[in-house]
């Protein structure tokens, strides 16, 4: 039997191809129009979402200045690819960052293949952003309809702390995406009843593990229960199911670690952050139960109980650092969370709309819960894990009281009972808006004076706001659907107004450094959009000086940039760089040039006492330099055998000491090395050995 072949092509009588039909037309117009059941405005707005998150992340993105502590990681795993694997701080691989090395792939691969400058490394944390926000809909819109998964989008784009965690080099947009990524799966695999997206989801979260270890972890009680709960399947099977997915958990999380922990220490970088060197220690301490417990855990490696975020307690996330940072949905997403569970009450076990209500509402909680409570050392950015939370709530809750007041508002003719019953939700929603409201000024009469942008966001949160209640009831009694409608589109400004404030002021500022924040300085230890009063130097300058021109292979330009930035930071002049650690030394541009030159064909530039420093030499410098104590210089990376042999073989031949040592190992070290270095008498504290 013989086939026929296609026919070709159709083409003019010039030789040239027709227009495409009219079905891969239909098709390239459904990508910016939607499926034809959806509402015609819910694709472009989608899209405009999108837009608008990718400016807000990305706007002026060369001129971010970043953490430099992870930008020297990343810069060192593209002059060496053991560096990269360990996620060590510098090329030499002497010690690792206190983090999981995922995140610095993700970066890394970006500046192997673009080469290294600011550009580089933000452009995966911008596209994961904004993916996160197009993760967010897709799953809403699954359940819920397009009206609610654009306003959780909306609300997501608009979150203060993520727009200012984006535009850096920290991890969190990464873990963000890749927890979203999860979920997703998850709730395929509580739709289906089918086992390899529960597999998948696993694998997701066990790569988030190996971004922020155990904060990944945070989300999994709502995960098992979801699933448990919901799944279309027979108990046994579910039960079995969860244990082959949590086999997948477990194996995509620990392959690192235990890859880590077998290889023997003198054929790898210090673990930073562990107090035995091993990468159990930092799960289980330092990035484990140190962060909930501080200095009262007494597991692995402590936190060291700094909190840049206020006090621990129930009211710490509306307090006056983090409240404009996270909290401006916070209630109506709990209003709508108990109001959305209600209404769902009497559906089947296995409705999705619930499973999708207990995913978010655990996801809020849970995570509320955590970053209230932890006694450890807490950054506000840490947050934005909980923005997906809030925002799908928002969107879900605001739909589905949305229409149990429209219900509750048409109750004629049904019996007393029922009626009073609808007539009940009708006030659910207006209360909620009011009370947002009203939290919402209040946030921005906080920062009352600190620019017109503030001042306008308080006028149109509260004129919004009152339109928004006045028209519902309006609406409500005098039957007029319309007018709802008005109003609702109201409260979505009132709710997003304080939001976007603050989310402008962070993607106009280019300092953000450590601990990135939002909106105007509010005291303590947060706020200004980068580091505020109180907060340890870190060395806030970019990567690259921002002019992605150098290669993978090349030195850091732009050192001018990172020490404008820290000396911003510090309080120091320009000419200098706090060394940190061992007391007041500084480390100036001069010093750097002298080490340059005389680095006689050593491995490490300089040994100095903590990352911050090793991180800004690293960038302006291009060299491998040994930070001896990790991050808060109380490591126990270097020893004083260890310094010897170093010596000897002649990999280092300097090292910068104070008479301030940090523990005995360094106290050690410093005697040792005035007694047999020679100080270098143009630098203060620097030292050349052997």
């Amino acid at each position: 039997m013989t086939t026929l072949a296609p026919p070709p092509a159709p083409t003019t009588q010039d030789g040239r191809h027709r227009a495409a039909p009219p079905a891969a037309r239909s098709r390239l117009r459904a990508l910016f129009t939607g499926p034809p059941e959806d509402p015609r405005w819910a694709r472009p707005a989608l899209w405009a979402i999108l837009v608008l998150a990718t400016a807000l992340y990305a706007w002026n993105m060369s001129s971010i200045s970043g953490n430099t502590f992870y930008d020297a990681a990343v810069y060192s795993g593209t002059r060496s690819w053991k560096a990269f694997f360990f996620g060590a701080l510098d090329s030499g691989s002497f010690i690792t960052v206190d983090k999981p090395p995922f995140a610095l792939w993700v970066m890394g691969l970006s500046a192997r293949v673009l080469g290294y400058g600011t550009w580089q490394l933000m452009l995966p944390m911008v596209a994961l952003g904004t993916g996160s926000v197009a993760l967010l809909y897709r799953m809403v819109k699954r359940d819920f309809g397009a009206a609610a998964a654009t306003i959780a989008a909306l609300a997501l784009t608009l979150t203060p702390i993520t727009v200012a965690i984006t535009r850096d080099t920290n991890p969190d947009p990464v873990l963000v995406f890749l927890m979203l990524l999860g979920a997703a799966a998850l709730m395929k695999a509580v739709r289906t009843g089918k086992l390899m997206p529960l597999v998948w989801s696993g694998v997701a979260i066990g790569f988030a593990f190996n971004t922020k270890m155990m904060q990944a972890y945070v989300v999994l009680p709502a995960f098992f229960l979801v699933y448990l709960w919901a799944t279309p399947l027979g108990l046994g099977r579910r039960i079995r199911n969860l244990a082959v997915g949590t086999v997948a958990l477990v194996v995509s999380s620990a392959w690192w670690m235990v890859v880590v922990d077998l290889v023997p220490a003198s054929s790898r970088p210090y673990i930073g952050g562990s107090t035995d060197n091993t990468v159990w220690d930092l799960v289980i301490g330092y990035n484990g139960f140190g962060r909930i417990f501080g200095a009262s855990s007494s597991v692995g490696s402590q936190g060291n109980g700094a909190s840049f975020g206020g006090e621990a307690g129930l009211y710490r996330l509306f307090n006056s650092i983090m409240g404009g940072q996270i909290s401006w949905l916070i209630p109506f997403a709990l209003v709508a969370l108990i109001g959305g569970l209600v209404l769902r009450g009497r559906a089947p076990r296995t409705d999705a709309k619930r499973a999708a209500l207990l995913l978010w509402g655990g996801w809020f909680v849970l995570h509320y819960l955590t970053f209230a409570l932890a006694e450890g050392t807490f950054h506000p950015y840490y947050v934005t894990a909980m923005a997906p939370g809030i925002a799908a709530l928002a969107g879900i809750g605001g739909v589905m009281l949305y229409r149990a007041f429209r219900e509750g508002s048409a109750a004629v003719g049904v019996p007393p009972r029922e009626r009073v019953r609808a007539w009940g939700r009708v006030w659910v929603l207006p209360a909620a808006i009011a009370g947002s409201t009203v939290w919402a000024v209040v946030l921005l009469q906080r920062v009352s004076g600190s620019g017109t942008l503030y001042t306008v966001a308080e006028v149109v949160a509260g004129v919004a706001g009152a339109v928004a209640v006045i028209g519902l009831l309006l609406g409500r009694f005098t039957g007029r659907q319309r007018l709802t409608g008005i109003a609702a589109l109201a409260a979505v400004v009132a709710l997003l107004a304080g939001p976007a404030a603050y989310a402008a002021s962070a993607a106009g500022s280019s300092t953000n450094g450590t601990n990135p924040t939002a909106g105007p300085s509010t005291g303590g230890m947060g706020g200004g959009g980068g580091m505020g009063g109180g907060q340890r130097p870190s060395g806030s300058g970019g990567p690259g000086g921002g002019t992605g021109t150098s290669n993978s292979g090349s030195a850091p330009s732009g050192s001018s940039s990172s020490s404008s930035s820290s000396s911003q930071s510090t309080g120091q002049s320009a000419s200098g760089r706090t060394a940190g650690g061992m007391g007041d030394t500084q480390v100036s541009s001069a010093m750097i040039s002298y080490l340059k030159k005389n680095q006689d064909g050593a491995t490490w530039l300089v040994a100095v006492a903590t990352d911050q420093t090793a991180s800004s030499i690293i960038l302006e410098s291009g060299e491998p330099v040994i930070s001896m104590g990790g991050w808060s210089g109380s490591d126990n990376a270097m020893t004083l055998a260890k310094l010897k042999s170093l010596v000897k073989s002649g990999k280092l031949h300097y090292i910068v000491v104070s008479d301030s040592g940090q523990g005995s190992s360094n106290s050690e070290i410093s005697t040792w090395v005035k007694k047999n270095g020679t100080a270098v008498s143009a630098y203060s504290g620097l030292y050349r050995l052997g």
